[in-house]
């Protein structure tokens, strides 16, 4: 997941990713859309690979790129941890429950059918 994580940190290599969601890209079409040299996308390349997020295929004699996006699913899943706290759904139903509770308790029926609410 660290790698993973690394790799995600540059912004190059993002956009990498976003360029493979869908399509399977050269190192020279890829190259084509930046404003840094071949070999600084290669290397861009070589560690969304090592982290697993990319693969090559060989195809006669070009080598393309594709996206997987299954690394991501790990380090997704650890970030939406922290997206919410885990039982505040369930604490915030048991106090709407309770308010709720309280209130039905608060009215007391007076003799003439009417509901009035009890301010002690």
């Amino acid at each position: 997941m660290d790698e993973v994580a690394a790799a995600i940190a540059d912004p190059i290599r993002r956009e990498i990713l976003e360029m493979l969601h869908g399509a399977r890209l050269t190192a020279g079409a890829i190259a084509e859309r930046f404003e840094i040299s071949r070999p600084a996308v290669s290397r861009h390349l070589r560690v969304l690979r090592e982290s697993g997020l990319v693969h090559d295929e060989l195809v006669g004699r070009q080598r393309f790129y594709i996206l997987d996006a299954e690394p991501l699913a790990a380090l997704g899943a650890w970030i939406a941890r922290f997206d919410r706290p885990v039982g505040w759904a369930h604490r915030l139903d048991a106090l709407d429950t309770e308010i709720y509770r309280t209130r039905r308790e608060r009215k007391q029926p007076p003799g003439d059918g009417t509901t009035r609410e009890n301010t002690a």
